[in-house]
């Protein structure tokens, strides 16, 4: 069978694009690992916090809220808080402006957190622009869109050779070999990887290690009604997570694309940064692990065909903004190329297309 889109990558990008595309065409889904979202979209902080990020991944991320607001369920408060040392000062304005968020007192932020050390925290900010994704109902949602439109998905499927067929692509991978006339390369951390196989000029994307541990409660409190909480210049950040505290030291670590693992050294000086801004000790981990975020050179999302091999089809550079823009983009992946009108504005599709890469 010779499908119409071809699409390697499971994540959140895959994904949604090919349960947008499933209705214009057949689809079939190569996801490397058993289960699907395997890597960044299964370790997401999943945040829709639509104003983080460069001017068009906020364009794209404000082209989603209608989308996430249409599903019942997907989206719920969390709202989000800034706090900041008093040494900090230039980090604090630049986040309180980049973020939209409203100055508080250090005593209104522990009547939020009530573990707020008020002998460091200088600066607070808060608002509630900012929601909880249930990234689970979304996977599924998108996998039930897929399946009833015939598409398909194949799993322990990594792909092993790519070749030119004709007018169109012959792909071997762990589950067989395949035909498609459109190649998505949504693969994550692996996209220079999938494009050096079908002899197309990557582009230079940057896998960066994030490290993630999830610590008790603090104190034994209910966490569940705290904001995701960022210390200034996202040095790390903290957010609930089913009773418990997901705590970040933020970092970006470039590596090349693998299964990450949390590095002990970074995790513990995150975790030191955390513990400077609140009242209580971290005693425990929970679980540790790391994902990878994985950038453009210049940090904005790749969707778009390739300017000198057409049928290769970019959706790559997501960052740590795949699940928050993947309404927009998915549905940006149908227009271009079912060759329709977009809703999205022609300054943004030509700020995400990869021809900015000459």
């Amino acid at each position: 069978m010779t499908y119409d889109f071809l699409i390697i990558g499971g994540g959140i990008a895959g994904l949604s694009a090919a349960a947008e595309l499933a209705p214009l065409g057949s689809v079939l889904v190569l996801e490397a690992e058993e289960h699907l979202a395997h890597h960044a979209s299964g370790r997401s902080a999943a945040l829709y916090e639509p104003r983080y990020g460069l001017a068009p991944v906020v364009e794209l991320s404000l082209a989603s809220e209608a989308a996430f607001r249409a599903m019942p369920g997907m989206l719920s408060d969390r709202g989000l808080m800034i706090v900041a040392k008093a040494d900090q000062q230039a980090e604090f304005a630049r986040d309180l402006k980049g973020f939209g968020l409203e100055q508080v007192s250090v005593a209104e932020a522990r009547a939020r957190v009530p573990v707020i050390n008020p002998d460091t925290v200088a600066l607070a900010a808060m608002a509630d622009h900012a929601w909880d994704i249930d990234t689970d109902r979304l996977i599924q949602s998108h996998v039930k869109r897929l399946r009833a439109a015939g598409g398909e998905v194949e799993t322990n499927a990594r792909v092993t050779g790519i070749m030119r067929n004709g007018a169109g692509w012959h792909v071997e991978s762990g589950a067989g070999a395949h035909v498609g006339r459109v190649l998505i390369n949504a693969a994550g951390a692996w996209v220079d990887d999938v494009a050096r196989m079908a002899k197309v000029r990557p582009l230079g994307f940057t896998p960066n290690r994030r490290s993630m541990a999830r610590i008790p409660a603090p104190g034994g409190q209910d966490v569940s009604r705290w904001p995701m909480i960022f210390g200034a210049g996202e040095s790390w950040y903290a957010k609930p997570d089913a009773g418990a505290l997901i705590v970040s030291p933020a970092e970006e670590h470039p590596m090349g694309p693998q299964d990450a693992w949390a590095d002990d050294m970074v995790l513990a000086e995150g975790l030191a940064r955390y513990e400077e801004m609140v009242t209580e000790p971290v005693t425990r981990l929970l679980a540790n692990w790391a994902g990878l975020r994985t950038f453009a050179p210049d940090r904005v999302l790749v969707i778009g065909r390739d300017p000198a091999v057409p049928n290769f089809f970019w959706l790559a550079g997501q960052g740590g903004y795949g699940f928050q823009t993947s309404p927009a983009a998915a549905a940006l992946v149908a227009d271009l190329l079912g060759e329709r009108p977009s809703g999205l504005s022609a300054g943004l599709i030509a700020s995400l297309s990869p021809a900015r890469f000459g």
